[in-house]
């Protein structure tokens, strides 16, 4: 059963996509994706709710100490590490997604801002790979309700708990969302 997804919002940048509770793609099961680009070639998205159990000194040695945890942003490219920050003032060159979320910048400048201390934990996500897909894609999987499209303002990304925040931005829908959000993960145990 589907909530009416009528009203869904647009897909664009910024967007925040939930996935249906049974969509049977292990690579995006109850997860939150934060759109960066859209368009007609295709669509960029990070998985914002799966940390991995990595430290950022781990992939890279030489980067000075610093407390951020790191996510599985997608199936596509894993070995590459991004960013999204809300720090445009640091950061020249940075794209900007949506109001107060910018994606990536210099590296190098990025060392530089952590060793001096101007950026703090909760201001930034890193993520190992990103989500995919190509043109005419998302928009076939939106027809087949394997998602729903929500504002960028749905979401304080830098802030939310990882753990729950697919249930909680779901249970925040109200009415028939209330059955996703309660949905087991298996539905056999339903």
């Amino acid at each position: 059963m589907h909530p009416n997804l009528d009203n869904m919002e647009k897909p664009m940048s910024g967007s925040i996509l939930i996935a249906e509770p049974f969509l049977g793609d292990p690579n995006f099961d109850r997860s939150v994706v934060l759109l960066t680009e859209h368009g007609d070639e295709g669509t960029v998205g990070y998985v914002l709710n799966r940390p991995l159990d990595v430290k950022i000194e781990g992939l890279l040695p030489d980067f000075p100490e610093f407390q951020s945890r790191i996510y599985n942003g997608g199936p596509v490219e894993q070995s590459n590490l991004y960013f999204l920050h809300n720090r445009p003032d640091l950061f020249e060159g940075a794209i900007k997604v949506s109001e107060n979320i910018y994606w990536g910048g210099d590296f190098d400048r990025l060392r530089e801002v952590v060793s001096l201390g101007l950026l703090g934990q909760d201001e930034i996500r890193f993520f190992l790979g990103y989500s995919g897909w190509g043109r005419g894609q998302l928009e076939s999987e939106l027809e087949e309700q394997s998602w729903m499209v929500l504002s960028p303002s749905a979401l304080d990304i830098f802030h939310a708990n990882p753990e729950e925040m697919w249930k909680e931005v779901i249970a925040q829908q109200g009415g028939d969302y209330q059955l996703w959000a309660n949905a087991p993960s298996d539905p056999l145990l339903n």
